[in-house]
């Protein structure tokens, strides 16, 4: 069987990365390179800093990444893309554009003999109230339809440095305060919690692959299981790849050999 790709959180656009337009590029050549090697592509959310879809309106930009997406789809490579928290707001402009499959929800399937949980991970064993209570206002159906009455001139502004702010706040590289928080141990991180808890009755599991927390993890949690978090495509430039047999999570170097 040809490769199967996992990737997320490239934040693309984001206010807050001075290089966006060389991580675009960077990005599209990864893509590029392992094109005639990839069966499929899981982008696990995230990958835009903010995606709002007015009825006959999307954000400017991404121009590289879509097309490469979309010559991807009509090479026959499965795209599938997750939403996370900031790209809730797909309609179906990725789907009958550049030919992506969307998942709105966590996803169990198979792959060869394996079975892979695989989400943004957003939500997800966190029991931070204040983000629990504001991404239930992003997934209100009746907020996001107040929200598309803003002109787009007022609403992807709007985003953006909603956005940028969120970002600043976590990135010390950029702004000089907080991290975004390291690995927090099994007993504390929310999506290792998760993952153990939905082990008790789904012991089928062998990969739970996600995105969202910005950190590279590779953790065994039983004789068969293991979870993933892919860290980013800011500063890390990870992904996970699964050849049939095994899955690795790997560091993205321009001018090396890939899997």
């Amino acid at each position: 069987m040809k490769n199967i790709y996992f990737i997320s959180d490239a934040h693309l656009g984001s206010l807050a990365i001075p290089h966006r337009r060389q991580q675009e590029r960077r990005l599209v050549r990864f893509l590029d390179e392992i094109k005639d090697k990839a069966g499929a592509i899981y982008m696990l959310g995230d990958m835009f800093d903010f995606w709002f879809e007015y009825q006959t309106v999307v954000p400017k930009g991404f121009t590289r990444f879509l097309g490469k997406v979309s010559e991807l789809s009509d090479m026959g490579i499965e795209v599938h893309y997750f939403t996370g928290n900031h790209d809730i707001w797909c309609l179906d402009y990725l789907e009958k554009e550049c030919g992506m499959i969307l998942h709105r929800q966590p996803l169990t399937l198979e792959i060869g003999d394996q079975t892979f949980y695989l989400a943004h991970g957003d939500g997800l064993g966190d029991k931070d109230w204040k983000f629990q209570f504001i991404r239930g206002i992003f997934h209100n159906t009746f907020c996001q339809w107040l929200f598309r009455w803003l002109h787009p001139a007022l609403g992807m502004p709007f985003g953006l440095n909603w956005a940028k702010h969120s970002r600043l706040k976590r990135e010390p590289s950029l702004s000089g305060e907080a991290a975004e928080a390291p690995y927090q141990g099994e007993d504390k991180e929310p999506l290792v919690i998760f993952a153990k808890q939905y082990l008790k009755e789904h012991p089928d599991v062998d990969f739970f692959i996600f995105g969202h927390r910005h950190i590279e993890l590779d953790l065994v949690l039983s004789h068969r299981t293991r979870i993933l978090i892919l860290g980013d495509w800011i500063s890390q430039f990870t992904y996970a790849v699964y050849d049939g047999e095994h899955l690795f999570l790997e560091n993205y170097a321009e001018g090396e050999e890939h899997c």
